[in-house]
C-alpha cells in the first residue's frame, strides 16, 4: 500500500545530489548577505511557481520558524493590477522584467522559478536583472532548460516530471528559508 510514497521519497532523495546541496548552501549564503546588506530579494514564476514565489516571500517577510524582524522579499507575481494591466496593454513576456526595471537596484537578487526551465517571461526577467546589476538565482527542472546560461546561481534538477520538480522545489526553499533565519538570527 505504501509503495508509491517509498518510490517518491527515493526519487526525491536521488535529486538531492552533493552538487545540488552545495548549490543550496551557496544560495543560502547569498540571500542571507543580501538581507544583511539591506537589499531586496525578488522572486518570480508562473502558475505553481508563482505560488512558490509568494510562499517564499511570505516566509521571509513574516517568519519561517523564528519570531524575528521581517526581511525584504517581494513576489513579482503578487500584484494582480500590475500583472493584468501590463499583460493587457503590452505583453505577458515582460511582466516580471518591467517590475524589475521599476523596483530593482544593483546588489538586489532575483530568484526565478520555472518548473520546466522554459518560461519566456522568467528568462526575460533574468536578462533584465543582469543588465541592472541584480544577482540571479534560477530554480528549475529539466536541468535548467533555457535558463541555464542566464543565471549566476543555479538550483537545477535533472527531473522532468512536473509534480516531482515542484516537490523538490518546496523542500529546497524551505531549507533555504530555515538556514537564512539561522544565519541572520543566531541568538533566537
Amino acid at each position: 500500500m505504501s509503495y508509491w510514497i517509498e518510490d517518491r521519497l527515493s526519487q526525491i532523495k536521488e535529486a538531492f545530489t552533493d552538487d545540488y546541496c552545495e548549490s543550496i548552501d551557496a544560495v543560502t549564503d547569498l540571500i542571507a548577505q543580501c538581507f544583511q546588506d539591506g537589499n531586496i530579494l525578488f522572486i518570480c514564476g508562473n502558475g505553481g511557481s508563482a505560488a512558490d514565489a509568494q510562499h517564499i516571500a511570505a516566509e521571509f517577510i513574516g517568519r519561517f520558524l523564528l519570531e524575528r524582524k521581517g526581511l525584504a522579499a517581494i513576489s513579482l507575481s503578487s500584484n494582480p493590477a500590475v500583472l493584468t494591466a501590463w499583460s493587457n496593454d503590452h505583453e505577458f513576456e515582460t511582466v516580471f522584467s518591467r517590475q524589475l526595471e521599476a523596483l530593482g537596484k544593483p546588489k538586489d537578487i532575483l530568484w526565478a522559478i520555472s518548473t520546466s526551465g522554459k518560461s519566456k517571461n522568467v528568462a526575460l526577467a533574468l536578462e533584465t536583472a543582469k543588465k541592472l546589476g541584480i544577482t540571479t538565482i534560477a530554480m528549475t527542472g529539466n536541468n535548467g532548460g533555457i535558463l541555464q546560461s542566464l543565471t549566476d546561481y543555479s538550483l537545477f534538477v535533472e527531473v522532468a516530471h512536473t509534480p516531482l520538480v515542484q516537490e523538490i522545489h518546496v523542500i529546497t526553499y524551505h531549507r533555504i528559508c530555515e538556514q537564512v533565519e539561522s544565519k541572520l538570527f543566531p541568538e533566537i
